[in-house]
């Protein structure tokens, strides 16, 4: 380390998550507040502290204030049986937007959701004194117009955002490749323009995110690291138990266990490219009938990570500055029954018995040679946002219009 080095602390979250976690606006505030308490033994009091959050821990705002459709048990039953309820609001989003019932259902509820994710990860930037990526979450695409917000029609992107230690809003990244299920026979997200990738300069390091399946992707991690990224930043949720098989777009029929196909991402990227180090946390739980399942770890130069180790199923190697052992070791067959049996819905006493754990190591960074990039029209707004400078969109009068036209639909359908 030379005299002109910084040091930099990060801490990697991996937290369980429950569907009653997101059914109130307290509920999700105490559990991403029980995150960074878990963080707090690890905060260094004499360097900058980076906290990362993980992939889509805003998804599931979409079942706040629904708490009694959990009892239809799958993710799917639950969002239909939202989508029919808040029909005055979901029908004319996709009648208006022209979108798909799942993304009409999300973008219904979209802007009271943001603006909740938003000042929750804020505040806790601010009380725990961090540099935070807050994970990611389904946002839209918001321009200010005075002192209000709006927003673009139809738009529904995976974001991650990047916040100071004042809770200022330091930038915004969508996710590029997205998963089948997140595609339209999944939860139907809009693919970000990789056009639009930035790094973002900061005492905490020059910061690049590639959220889960972005960091196995050369064009993205190929940006990044043209750009000057030093700390590379992979908020993830595998949506599948951690020791099946399983093919990666673009090639899924490439079957794999999943932990040997991770090494594709992080640990490729800090062990062959100029990207000093990767902080990949990973939220295990069953989400309804969903699984998600990891171990997070945080990766960087072989020589500052000589001890050889890995994720169950792969061979020790150095390269991993801290890694989550996953619930047990042992021979791949044995393994694969026990992801099973911590699957949701397996019905065994291990259903859903996961390992959460907090992570953390020391980075030894350069100076920083980086103009911060200029904020998007997006970004802009969503500062002002949390500056409390204007109010999110205001819900238009469709409600009534919806209720009138419903009637005449069924109608319209019935004499076909």
């Amino acid at each position: 380390m030379t005299s002109s080095s910084r040091r930099v602390r990060a801490v990697a979250v991996q937290p369980r998550w429950h569907a009653t976690d997101f059914v109130t606006a307290d509920a999700f505030r105490h559990w991403m507040r029980a995150q960074l308490e878990e963080a707090r033994p690890h905060l260094a009091p004499d360097r900058p502290n980076l906290v990362v959050l993980t992939e889509l821990n805003g998804l599931p705002l979409v079942l706040r204030g629904g708490g009694w459709a959990l009892r239809v048990r799958t993710f799917e039953r639950v969002a239909l049986a939202l989508f029919v309820a808040r029909l005055p609001r979901t029908l004319p989003v996709l009648l208006r937007e022209r979108v798909s019932p799942i993304r009409a259902l999300q973008l219904a509820g979209i802007d009271a959701n943001t603006a909740l994710y938003l000042r929750t990860c804020r505040d806790l930037a601010r009380e725990y004194g961090v540099y935070l990526c807050c994970g990611s979450a389904p946002m839209p695409r918001y321009t200010r117009r005075g002192d209000h917000l709006t927003r673009t029609p139809g738009l529904l992107t995976n974001q991650t955002v990047l916040l100071d230690p004042q809770g200022d809003l330091i930038g915004v990244t969508d996710k590029i490749h997205l998963t089948p299920d997140e595609q339209g026979g999944g939860v139907d997200l809009t693919p970000g323009d990789p056009r639009e990738l930035r790094v973002f300069p900061t005492p905490a390091g020059d910061l690049g995110v590639a959220i889960s399946l972005d960091a196995f992707r050369p064009d993205v991690i190929g940006s990044l690291e043209a750009q000057g990224c030093t700390v590379l930043l992979q908020p993830d949720a595998n949506g599948s138990p951690w020791t099946a098989r399983e093919g990666l777009p673009p090639d899924p029929a490439n079957l794999r266990d999943q932990p040997v196909a991770w090494l594709e991402s992080s640990w490729q990227v800090t062990s062959t490219t100029r990207i000093r180090y990767a902080v990949n946390p990973m939220v295990v739980g069953n989400l309804l009938d969903l699984t998600f399942d990891g171990q997070s770890g945080i990766t960087g130069p072989h020589e500052e990570a000589p001890r050889p180790r890995s994720y169950v199923m792969t061979d020790p190697r150095p390269g991993f500055l801290a890694l989550t052992p996953w619930v047990e070791d042992g021979p791949p067959e044995q393994l694969r029954r026990t992801g099973q049996l911590l699957a949701a819905g397996s019905g065994h006493p291990r259903e859903n018995a996961y390992r959460t754990d907090t992570l953390c190591a020391d980075l030894t960074l350069p100076p920083t040679t980086l103009t911060p990039p200029a904020p998007t029209p997006h970004e802009d707004a969503l500062r002002a946002l949390l500056r409390e400078e204007i109010r999110p969109p205001s819900r238009a009068p469709w409600a009534a219009l919806a209720l009138l036209l419903l009637p005449l639909l069924l109608l319209v359908r019935r004499n076909r």
